[in-house]
């Protein structure tokens, strides 16, 4: 991966965070700073849309070929959100969301999708087992 994502709270000095990037640049990564949030940038905005496209899934909307054909021809997506799922691993989906979920209870976003839960829970991991949402 080409992106480092230096975090930074409140008490992170600004010679720490210079520091920080400027290893990250040494070792050939474009850099990003954000505020210590659940997964930061690319996974809070990445997971709930996969979590997202399970749930359009469970409630009929689209097949997961469609869904994940809509996002490559119409986002521009090297990849749809459900084939994505299976390469990041479901197991790994649905870590992430659970803890999430048990930490914020009350954000709709980080709750965890019922067909996710059951996948991993016969094994079916994605690309990893062979058997997920394709």
């Amino acid at each position: 991966m080409k992106l480092l994502e230096v975090v930074k709270t409140g008490d992170t000095s600004a010679e720490t965070l210079a520091s920080l990037t400027a290893f990250g640049k040494k070792l050939g990564k474009v850099t990003v700073e954000c505020s210590d949030t659940p997964g930061f940038i690319v996974n809070r905005l990445l997971v709930p849309n996969l979590a997202e496209a399970i749930k359009m899934l469970e409630r009929g909307v689209a097949t997961a070929k469609d869904i994940d054909t809509a996002m490559k021809l119409g986002a521009g997506h090297p990849m749809g959100p459900l084939q994505l799922a299976d390469y990041v691993g479901l197991d790994t989906c649905c870590f992430i969301l659970e803890g999430w979920s048990e930490k914020y209870p009350d954000m709709e976003l980080f709750k965890t999708p019922e067909t996710l839960k059951k996948l991993v829970s016969e094994g079916k991991l994605g690309n990893k087992t062979g058997e997920g949402f394709y």
